[in-house]
């Protein structure tokens, strides 16, 4: 499925090319018949193709396959052919090719995270790089997490830099939001296990720890875990592929991580030859 729009691809192509490719049009070859093909140089979890191939589509050049989006491919595999004038093809190929490796480095990680901690739900931040949240999003999913918040608008998760604001004590104020919001979970970031403990004591539903090791990760696991409604301790805060297993041993059932979003780009091998 398409995340971004025939308007949103335009876009791109304009910015890439937007008076003409003086290469490829000086060279008198724009006409000349060509294919395409897109491989992985080294195993990865494909996201983006979509998109991709809708690029070359746009471009003038006509796609003949394509894998989609979530699939685990190793180097050597193609995995997006087409062909079409050489003009067209040129004009869809950085574009299409850029696209592809950021969103499937994306999805690579997060794959990575989530085969390290089987049985425990991975999600991601919305601490994507501004204005790529749709493609990042899709890209996240791919790699079988899921999206941790989309946006402020949709989940309530109160940070010390809101409780400086507040009066009264925590049961006061957890009490107040659960009367305002019925439907939505009540999250509480914390930093130490004492913190931790006096909010779950409080009646948070979610615990979400930042920055604190799978041990006291696990300290709170065990001080809670006997109160009438015990919370979802969440990591957060440098989660990676490294310690995701770590935090899932101390008894952590969600990861919230921002590590997919940075890291480097996958690779992908582009043949544009004559047809």
């Amino acid at each position: 499925m398409l995340v971004l729009s025939d308007a949103a691809l335009d876009a791109l192509l304009a910015q890439d090319v937007p008076y003409g490719d003086l290469t490829t049009d000086s060279l008198g070859i724009a006409a000349a018949p060509a294919r395409i093909r897109f491989t992985a140089r080294g195993a990865m979890v494909l996201a983006g193709t979509e998109e991709a191939a809708r690029l070359i589509e746009k471009a003038g050049g006509t796609v003949t396959s394509v894998r989609p989006s979530g699939t685990a491919v190793e180097a050597g595999v193609p995995f997006l052919e087409g062909h079409g004038p050489a003009g067209a093809l040129h004009r869809g190929w950085k574009v299409a090719q850029t696209l592809v490796e950021y969103a499937s480095g994306i999805a690579s990680r997060a794959r990575r995270i989530v085969e390290a901690a089987p049985g425990v739900t991975v999600a991601c931040t919305r601490k994507n790089f501004p204005g790529a949240k749709d493609l990042s999003v899709k890209a996240v999913l791919a790699g079988g997490a899921v999206m941790h918040r989309l946006g402020l608008s949709e989940t309530i998760l109160v940070f010390p830099e809101h409780r400086a604001f507040l009066s009264g004590s925590p049961e006061t104020w957890i009490a107040d939001l659960r009367r305002r919001a019925p439907e939505k979970k009540i999250v509480v970031e914390v930093d130490t296990v004492a913190d931790a403990i006096a909010f779950a004591q409080a009646g948070a539903d979610v615990l979400q720890l930042e920055k604190r090791p799978p041990e006291e990760a696990r300290a709170v696991v065990e001080a809670t875990r006997g109160l009438p409604h015990p919370p979802v301790v969440a990591a957060a805060g440098g989660v990676t592929e490294d310690n995701a297993a770590a935090y899932a041993a101390a008894g952590c059932p969600l990861l919230v991580t921002t590590a997919p979003f940075f890291g480097r780009p996958a690779d992908v091998k582009v043949v544009l030859e004559p047809a």
